[in-house]
């Protein structure tokens, strides 16, 4: 078994450049494999290798002054989900095109235990899922607002609509993957006025690690060639349904039409239906991959794997 490690930091880097380009070349020489993003205000990445590899790199990266104290939020799996390592430099760790925001000003942390004492007690509160649509749409905690965007970044204008629906002294609950996203967003609810805002500490991966998923529906979207994991081991019926046959279904897959690539929820028997495409005119698209029923639900990567020079040529002469 191999480990899957999520993990952030907020911690000013001066240089980020060169940081990046050290923190690269190590984890190269170690042989892991994932994405890091670093900028000024610090790293968020995603990692996959042996437990022996993924104890060096947490001792290595934590051993960094002003990194200390890492919440790693690490799962198993049974082959490392990333193809290859990407660590660039970022201007924000999570977009959401806002200045100044400073995670030290944002909400109160909740422990899992607490979350989930909360969700249990009689007292009012409104929880807020802070992921995108796609994420939520196969899993969620029960009762949480799923705000309708597709990016991040969509989240301060989503909040300009909500702001006008939910009293200020309101008690606010709100949960994304790993907690990264809450940690901004919160900012952005408490300047808007509310005073009473909670983060899940670790989002709903530390939260399934050590709460067992208790009041969550469906399992989690994550960003790696798994797509969706486990949440609440003894609830693993799918909330959502496929695209292609409507009957219950949890896993996502892209459209095998290249020039379509769109990410959408597809059961196995949909996917063969189809060959991995979302509509009978991507089905008949010159531009789809090989479709390989063994392995429906193996992420693509590039184009040129599927394809020669021809189609690059065409795609950039058709956009002429």
């Amino acid at each position: 078994m191999y480990e899957v490690i999520l993990y952030y930091k907020f911690n000013e880097i001066e240089d980020p450049e060169a940081f990046c380009e050290e923190h690269k070349a190590f984890c190269k020489e170690l042989g892991v494999k994932g994405r890091i993003y670093i900028g000024e205000e610090g790293i968020n990445g995603t990692l996959g290798g042996t437990p022996e590899q993924i104890k060096t790199y947490k001792e290595h990266l934590t051993g960094i002054p002003g990194f200390d104290g890492i919440d790693f939020k690490t799962d198993t799996s049974e082959y490392v989900p990333f193809a290859k390592l990407k660590c660039k430099t970022r201007d924000e760790l999570v977009a959401i095109h806002k200045e100044d925001i400073d995670p030290e000003d944002g909400g109160a942390y909740l422990e899992p235990e607490e979350w989930k004492q909360v969700m249990e007690s009689e007292e009012e509160y409104v929880l807020i899922d802070v992921r995108n649509d796609y994420e939520s749409k196969i899993g969620h905690f029960e009762g949480a607002v799923t705000p309708e965007v597709e990016n991040f970044y969509e989240f301060p204008d989503w909040l300009e609509e909500f702001e006008n629906k939910v009293d200020k002294d309101k008690k606010v609950l709100m949960y994304c993957t790993g907690g990264i996203r809450c940690e901004k967003f919160s900012v952005l609810m408490k300047e808007k006025g509310w005073d009473d805002v909670n983060q899940l500490h670790g989002g709903i991966l530390r939260y399934a690690h050590e709460e067992g998923g208790d009041h969550y529906k469906g399992k989690c979207f994550v960003f790696d060639d798994r797509l969706v994991v486990p949440v609440n081991e003894d609830d693993m019926e799918p909330i959502a349904e496929c695209e292609i046959t409507g009957k219950p279904a949890d896993t996502y897959i892209n459209c095998a039409n290249m020039q379509c690539n769109k990410l959408f929820v597809c059961s196995e028997e949909g996917a063969k239906k189809m060959e991995g495409c979302c509509s009978e005119e991507c089905r008949q698209s010159e531009y789809k991959r090989p479709f390989d029923p063994e392995n429906a639900f193996r992420p693509f990567r590039k184009w040129y794997n599927y394809f020669d020079e021809d189609f690059k040529e065409r795609e950039v002469e058709e956009k002429k």
